[in-house]
């Protein structure tokens, strides 16, 4: 199969080959059941969406948590590429941001985006370390944590996330940010303290993502 992450006139955090090597890895484990700790523009959930579509025939659910344009956290660092909304590209800000008028992390936004999904997506707007208390997510096969970068709110996801999907076999948590940022260094410490804790295997791939096997 041939994977190739596209970005859609939006803004990503997977630039360049970061997203193919991304898609590679959701390829390899093949979930049914997705879910997503910051969506920002939704690129990443729709390449996921498109993937998980054509290996499961359609038979496949997408959950995705992010903020959604509302204020974080005061201890979050801020990857460099959410400070920004402006396109490098005159075109694309002139279309997105002058023209059409649109704030592409905005709910409304990503459900429109995502709107040839609709009967397979789920997407809710608030903090994770709130929202994951009470979710539904016993039947996650494959998590994506690239939400609050904070050692506090990343490691509070871990541990919620493996409160509820430690019964099921193979499942994978995946974090954005564990060694390529490295003004971000609360991922990391978070990761590490959880897997030592949890006595768990975890794999670093590319200096970037951390894959950590439930």
């Amino acid at each position: 199969m041939s994977i190739d992450y596209k970005t859609y006139w939006r803004k990503s955090g997977l630039k360049k080959d970061w997203g193919n090597i991304f898609l590679n890895i959701v390829n390899q484990h093949k979930p049914k059941v997705f879910l997503e700790v910051g969506v920002f523009c939704g690129v990443t959930a729709r390449n996921v969406c498109e993937l998980l579509n054509i290996i499961h025939s359609g038979n496949f659910k997408y959950v995705g948590i992010d903020l959604f344009g509302d204020k974080a956290n005061e201890d979050e660092k801020v990857p460099n590429y959410l400070k920004k909304q402006i396109f490098s590209n005159p075109i694309k800000n002139l279309f997105y941001n002058i023209i059409l008028r649109e704030n592409l992390n905005s709910y409304e936004s990503v459900q429109k985006f995502l709107k040839k999904f609709s009967k397979n997506i789920t997407l809710i707007k608030g903090n994770s370390n709130k929202i994951l208390q009470h979710l539904e997510i016993e039947n996650i096969d494959f998590a994506f944590l690239d939400g609050g970068h904070s050692f506090e709110t990343v490691l509070n996801d871990l541990n919620l996330l493996f409160d509820k999907i430690s019964l099921k076999k193979s499942a994978i948590i995946l974090c954005d940010d564990y060694e390529d940022a490295d003004y971000i260094t609360g991922v990391k410490r978070a990761v590490d303290q959880f897997v030592k804790e949890k006595k768990l295997k975890f794999e670093i791939i590319e200096k970037r993502f951390a894959k950590i096997t439930i």
